[in-house]
């Protein structure tokens, strides 16, 4: 495997974890020594907003400025225990610092500085042409977790796995019809292709279904939702998922309350999976006729659920290795 170029991996000195898996990343990506990026940040889910500027935004510019990198590198990878969320406003600590290059202000309502230009595009991402970056992070319940969605974003292949689409046919209004169409669309394009479609337009909540290599559910927002189905889910290395969830990646630590997180479907072997820090509303969700038509013509992690998602600067939060792209 060559040398990986347009990655960066950014861990906070302050947390042992962060750090290990930092370097297993970069080890197995075989990242050079000036794409691991150390800051020194406080291993906490929430940050002040003037934290978030002076102990990450601040001093990730300035180490891809320092080594040349800021606009050979496409895609930032953040590790555990880099805040997940600012406090004011909510918004994602990785939505802010993949802007940062853009100056945009942070609205506290969907508006036109937070749309994604990157939306619906099925092309490669390059920071040069878009102005930005994108970032993902390694994430997990457990060390092993995160261990296993690196290692399956290296095993990932094109495989006969099957698509789940898990409608709810009593979620039709408004906002709520356009992620079920959403739904589909995708299952419409998948069967066009060739793909294994599961496309559940009933009440019952789909579990217990294995080898899944894309997924989409309403998760704990489904009328029928079953905690024991969603955990029954199994998936092949290379997967991707999202979930109409609007807390869906608010913690990493093991919980049963709340809403659905999507921490259950990488202990499930999700390798690529999207959620959300605070309350997104429907408009900023994945899109998914374009995140599996992307990922299936061989766009990467990174690249289809970003492509998918509608706004940037905004509430949203994608784990997995950016690079893992096995239909490519």
């Amino acid at each position: 495997m060559q040398q990986v170029s347009n990655v960066v991996v950014i861990a906070t000195r302050r947390s042992p974890d962060s750090v290990s898996i930092a370097q297993y990343y970069a080890e197995k990506r075989k990242l050079p020594n000036t794409h691991i990026f150390l800051i020194d940040c406080v291993p906490q889910e929430e940050a002040p907003l003037v934290e978030y500027r002076d102990t990450i935004e601040k001093p990730v510019m300035d180490l891809l400025r320092r080594r040349g990198l800021e606009l050979s590198v496409d895609y930032l990878v953040l590790t555990r225990g880099i805040p997940l969320r600012i406090r004011e406003g909510g918004f994602s600590v990785d939505c802010a610092l993949m802007c940062a290059p853009l100056k945009r202000p942070f609205n506290s309502q969907p508006a036109e500085s937070n749309l994604n230009p990157y939306f619906g595009k099925n092309e490669r991402f390059s920071r040069r042409k878009y102005g930005f970056y994108l970032a993902t992070r390694l994430d997990g319940y457990t060390m092993q977790h995160i261990r296993d969605l690196i290692d399956n974003a290296l095993k990932a292949k094109r495989a006969n796995g099957v698509f789940v689409l898990d409608l709810d046919p009593k979620r039709s209004g408004g906002g709520y019809g356009v992620i079920n169409e959403s739904m589909r669309a995708a299952a419409k394009i998948l069967k066009q292709r060739g793909f294994e479609v599961l496309l559940d337009e009933d009440e019952a909540f789909v579990g217990a279904v294995r080898d899944i290599m894309g997924y989409y559910s309403w998760g704990s927002n489904d009328h029928k939702f079953n905690v024991l189905s969603y955990r029954s889910l199994r998936f092949r290395p290379g997967s991707i998922a999202e979930t109409a969830v609007s807390t869906s990646a608010r913690t990493f630590r093991f919980t049963d309350k709340g809403q659905s997180l999507i921490a259950d479907l990488i202990a499930q072997g999700a390798t690529g999976v999207k959620g959300y820090v605070s309350e997104p509303y429907t408009a900023a969700l994945c899109r998914a006729e374009v995140m599996f038509d992307c990922y299936t013509r061989g766009r990467t992690i990174a690249e289809s659920l970003w492509a998918a998602s509608p706004f940037i600067l905004w509430k949203d939060l994608v784990v997995g290795d950016p690079l893992c792209a096995p239909f490519a």
